[in-house]
């Protein structure tokens, strides 16, 4: 994969001008393209930003697009085809061990663990995770910061002669899972809880209290773009981080209603369950900064995975300049 972002981001700053704001709409707002990287409750505030109106207080519509994986959010970004991506920042890290005048950065982070849920066939009330030794276990792509992370925590924990099957694609490890592919699956709410209702898995553990604290998924954008649109993005933030606030302190059955227009095919009952299960975990940051602690614990992982050729300096990575004004100003 790193090759690959390396590559794409050569190819693409050689050849594409670059982005611009995506401009005003009929109705006087600023649009935002946004790709992001799968449609999960684990992103709750940023489709609560929607909902809640908070980003059309800001004078922004967002066009939200779903990428699939972080290497098409990060050519959606490095192409022009959306002004922010929504990924993990080793999307970012590894076009810029590429080299690049443009870097993608990191400028705000809203999940800070893993959000996934381990489903394994059989109840497991007193689940180690030593209980994965010599299992097949569906756990994302090769390569990919979900495999990376949990691969990290079976070293850690003792696990022993596991097999991570990497022939299923991400998108359809659920679907394998039930079919009666591997022993266990990583999943993301509300995926993990309608397994569990349907009778065809159990809940056994959350793979975000095991990782500990990981700049899972963030915002990223070219630098140019960020120098160019302050004031948008600014007030992007200042959506956002309402949101993150409304999302940790509320109710889940509150919350729930407010997602029902980004999950219409899910329950109100399901949705809550999904909201509970990430505050429980303490899944969104706060006040939206990458810290260089956790930037490191992400370099450690992919360095583990044989994946780490170069460690790129957290500064070259990220700026939590706007953020952190926007943060201050607000609370």
């Amino acid at each position: 994969m790193k090759k690959f972002f390396a590559i794409l981001g050569a190819a693409l700053f050689a050849l594409l001008p670059l982005s611009a704001c995506g401009g005003d709409n009929d109705g006087g707002l600023t649009k935002i393209r946004l790709n992001e990287v799968t449609h999960s409750v684990f992103y709750a505030p940023m489709y609560l930003a929607d909902s809640l109106g908070f980003f059309k207080d800001e004078g922004i519509e967002i066009e939200l697009t779903n990428g699939g994986g972080a290497d098409k959010v990060m050519t959606a970004v490095l192409s022009g085809d959306a002004e922010i991506g929504f990924c993990g920042p080793e999307a970012a890290f590894y076009v810029a061990t590429g080299g690049t005048s443009d870097t993608p950065t990191v400028f705000a982070q809203l999940t800070m663990r893993d959000g996934s849920f381990l489903v394994g066939r059989e109840p497991e009330p007193d689940f180690k995770w030593e209980n994965l030794s010599g299992k097949e276990i569906l756990a994302g792509r090769q390569g990919g910061v979900p495999a990376m992370t949990f691969e990290y925590i079976l070293k850690e924990r003792g696990a022993e002669n596991y097999k991570l099957n990497f022939d299923v694609a991400f998108n359809n490890m659920t679907a394998a899972f039930i079919e009666g592919t591997a022993n266990y699956c990583t999943m993301f709410e509300p995926v993990a809880s309608e397994v569990q209702a349907a009778g065809n898995g159990y809940i056994v553990a959350a793979v975000g209290e095991a990782s500990g604290e990981v700049p899972y998924t963030s915002y990223i954008a070219k630098k140019s773009w960020l120098n160019s649109n302050t004031d948008t993005v600014k007030g992007f933030l200042r959506a956002m981080l309402k949101a993150v606030k409304y999302a940790r302190e509320e109710t889940p059955e509150k919350i729930a209603e407010g997602l029902t227009g980004a999950f219409p095919d899910t329950t109100l009952a399901s949705l809550a369950t999904s909201v509970r299960s990430y505050q429980g975990i303490d899944a969104w940051a706060g006040d939206m900064q990458i810290t260089e602690k956790s930037y490191n614990r992400l370099l450690d992982i992919i360095e583990e995975a044989g994946e780490l050729t170069e460690r790129i300096p957290f500064t070259t990575i990220a700026d939590n300049t706007l953020v952190k004004e926007v943060y201050q100003e607000l609370f």
